[in-house]
């Protein structure tokens, strides 16, 4: 009987359907990549140009490490289990999921296709994401969309928000940590006041630029929390949710900060000392604060996990 299985898996027939699926694969990723040269060179030379989208092409590459990881580790479960097992897992619904992902193949191009020529940049983006859905399904059905079902949906951060949507967050964020600021440096006697997103302080004026406002940290800081909580928080719910809630607060207390030190530079060195570079690098410097408040943050998490856990170690140990 294993002399059998062997030879079948070595005949002819079945070297030439491995070698036809290999190369379906191959086209279909092609044909993706194809697509979307055009849309990659006008992110290149827009959006991922600017502080709010730079981290586009980092989200693309982190993707593709989740997918490349995902795979490794597909393949090997894969080598686990024998010949008959593995192919009743790939055949599962393959009529359906051949079905499903023409279905799905078609309308993102057609999306694609529609959305370029109305030059709709988020939706040409988005689009990305049900063609690669129907490629998967065409060449691995639902066992492997579910594999790279993380990997695909982690693009959703590579698709660069609409301007309504900025605006309608940005403009009250740009307010409220001027409201903070304003307050703190007025009941600590300096002369500061402020209309809206204009701030006076001694004999100086300054604006709250967008950039300010948080939403650049917002974004780029929840691409980053999504992938860390996928990667290195397992089997603990409180604490993956924990995490993803605090990357707001996070990200606004962290630009608080850079509001408030860009104030008090401007009171005493001058307005123009706030400007150009030194803008941008306060910039990054408080991106990496928040950073560095986010791992702080999971640590304390951790601590106070192990504290409840030999807390309650030590009551059944006492009740035994």
């Amino acid at each position: 009987m294993e002399l059998t299985s062997k030879k079948n898996a070595r005949s002819p027939t079945r070297m030439l359907l491995k070698a036809s699926e290999y190369w379906m694969e191959l086209a279909l990723a092609l044909t993706v990549f194809v697509a979307f040269i055009p849309t990659l060179l006008r992110l290149a030379d827009g959006p991922w140009r600017t502080e709010q989208e730079g981290h586009g092409p980092i989200v693309i590459a982190a993707a593709a490490w989740l997918a490349f990881q995902a795979w490794q580790k597909s393949r090997t479960n894969l080598a686990k289990c024998d010949l008959a097992q593995s192919e009743l897992s790939k055949g599962y619904s393959t009529t359906a999921a051949t079905i499903a992902g023409w279905i799905a193949l078609l309308v993102g191009l057609a999306t694609l296709a529609v959305m370029r020529s109305q030059d709709v940049l988020m939706l040409e983006t988005a689009a990305q994401i049900p063609i690669i859905c129907g490629a998967v399904l065409l060449s691995s059905g639902w066992s492997g969309l579910k594999t790279y079902a993380f990997p695909i949906a982690f693009l959703i951060f590579a698709v660069p928000p609409p301007g309504w949507m900025l605006d309608a967050f940005t403009v009250p964020m740009k307010v409220m940590v001027s409201d903070w600021a304003t307050e703190i440096l007025y009941r600590l006697d300096y002369p500061i006041a402020q209309n809206g997103v204009m701030i006076m302080v001694g004999p100086y004026q300054l604006m709250v630029k967008d950039a300010c406002s948080g939403m650049n940290s917002v974004f780029a800081l929840s691409a980053i929390g999504f992938f860390y909580v996928h990667e290195f928080i397992h089997n603990s719910p409180f604490r993956s949710v924990a995490m993803l809630l605090s990357i707001v607060p996070i990200t606004v207390a962290a630009n608080f900060v850079r509001v408030l030190s860009l104030i008090l530079i401007a009171y005493y060195f001058g307005v123009d000392a706030v400007e150009g570079v030194f803008h941008d690098l306060t910039g990054f410097l408080l991106f990496a604060i928040a950073l560095l408040l986010f791992f702080l943050l999971d640590g304390i998490l951790i601590g106070l996990a192990a504290v409840a856990s030999r807390a309650t170690r030590g009551r059944r140990s006492k009740s035994a």
